[in-house]
């Protein structure tokens, strides 16, 4: 592609099918936002929607709605809202609790699958790579476990078919890598752990709403995933989990709270599992943060997923080309894959200053993030990104990058959250 000029991407956006809808988004004038891979931009009924809870559900209905207002069914409607999304059915899947605590029951679930099996099988797989929670996760069951469950790490995809051996309980994998954009291969990962005798869990973190995901399809056993990135749900959103269909009732998970009970009002002193997917809540739900999920979940439903994989993929290829040919004589190295079946919906590359750099444009008002050591991470969000956005970062980039704007001091002082 050569170097395109504004006016064409500018006639890119006039084109888009998808256009329409970041009218559906508040996004502040003049502000490039390529971030929706860590929080998506708030959708414009959010902010009313939360009024109708705390004043009307909560100030006027008080108790009474959570018959009245719907509250006690808000995981399971939402669940069947997302389910298109990821490949799941009507019926499998909850928006529930954290990422984090999700991951703890469906591994507490598959390990506890794997004992009745086979008892050896004690080992989890995953990647050095994975998003830290998820090994910490990982880490901590083992340990509270015992017994010989450990968690077993691979530098590299290429090294999982020989940590797949006869002790594999799990194979525990996030769908698209959250420093780099480089996705799986879901159902060739997922087979090659059946084929070993492990089970698939999947988090679907950077994939929810931005590649197409087919968990049914793909042989997945379990997966997790939040809803505050692409899926737009708010900061610190409830998470959401889905189970295969044939494991659900196999055994239930051990964060049994009487939300998870069959009859949750019976108040027996006892647990007894609900049915299906609903033994796998919990305690009370976040009510006003469920609400606010819905309203990301509606704008999915003007499009579908097909339609905003190819979006984002345009712009992902857009992006590098400029980068590539705007800034090229700067040390950027790309870091995301470059074949579409292999990348996610985040375009990362590298430079040795990457975290003063990625201020630098903060300031200018292009917002990418970081992760260390190097990488500088761009996630496009076809919900709401423009064209004109990826020409807009790369201008601001390349004018950092030869002035040598990020050399500022401010620029290198680190906070909390980089």
């Amino acid at each position: 592609m050569n170097d395109p000029t504004r006016e064409h991407c500018a006639s890119l956006d006039r084109e888009d099918p998808l256009a329409a809808l970041r009218e559906r988004f508040a996004l502040p004038e003049g502000l490039v936002y390529l971030d929706g891979n860590s929080l998506g931009a708030r959708p414009r009924s959010a902010a009313a929607r939360a009024a109708q809870v705390v004043a009307e559900e909560w100030g006027e209905g008080l108790i009474r709605s959570w018959n009245d207002a719907g509250w006690f069914g808000l995981p399971q409607r939402l669940g069947d809202r997302l389910a298109p999304l990821v490949g799941a059915g009507p019926g499998e899947l909850l928006v529930t609790d954290t990422t984090s605590v999700n991951l703890f029951k469906v591994l507490a679930a598959a390990l506890r699958v794997q004992a009745a099996r086979e008892p050896a099988r004690r080992v989890i797989v995953s990647e050095a790579s994975n998003f830290p929670t998820d090994l910490y996760i990982a880490q901590g069951l083992a340990d509270l476990l015992q017994r010989g469950h450990e968690l077993r790490l691979v530098d590299s995809p290429r090294q999982l078919p020989d940590a797949l051996g006869a002790d594999t309980a799990v194979l525990l994998l996030t769908h698209v890598n959250y420093r780099s954009g480089e996705m799986h291969d879901m159902r060739a990962l997922s087979a090659l752990a059946h084929e070993r005798g492990a089970l698939a869990v999947w988090d679907l973190a950077h994939s929810a709403g931005a590649v197409p995901v087919d968990l049914r399809g793909d042989g997945a056993d379990y997966a997790v995933g939040c809803t505050y990135k692409y899926l737009n749900g708010g900061p610190g959103a409830p998470a959401f989990l889905w189970v295969a269909p044939a494991l659900r009732e196999a055994f239930w998970q051990p964060l049994s709270g009487w939300w998870g009970h069959a009859e949750p009002f019976a108040m027996e002193s006892g647990y007894r599992p609900a049915g299906g997917v609903d033994r796998f809540l919990c305690g009370t739900q976040a009510i006003t943060s469920l609400a606010l999920v819905e309203c990301g979940l509606e704008v999915f439903e003007q499009t579908d997923i097909a339609a905003l994989r190819a979006k984002s993929l345009r712009l992902g290829d857009l992006f590098i080309a400029l980068v590539e040919a705007r800034c090229g004589h700067h040390p950027v190295r790309l870091v995301t894959p470059r074949e579409h079946a292999r990348r996610g919906s985040q375009v990362c590359f590298s430079h040795p200053e990457g975290y003063a750099v990625m201020q630098a444009l903060i300031e200018r008002g292009v917002i990418g993030d970081f992760r260390a050591p190097d990488i500088m991470r761009f996630g496009f969000a076809p919900l709401y990104n423009r064209f004109t956005d990826a020409w807009d970062a790369v201008e601001a980039l390349r004018e950092v990058l030869d002035s040598g704007a990020w050399r500022d001091a401010r620029f290198q002082r680190r906070g909390t959250v980089t």
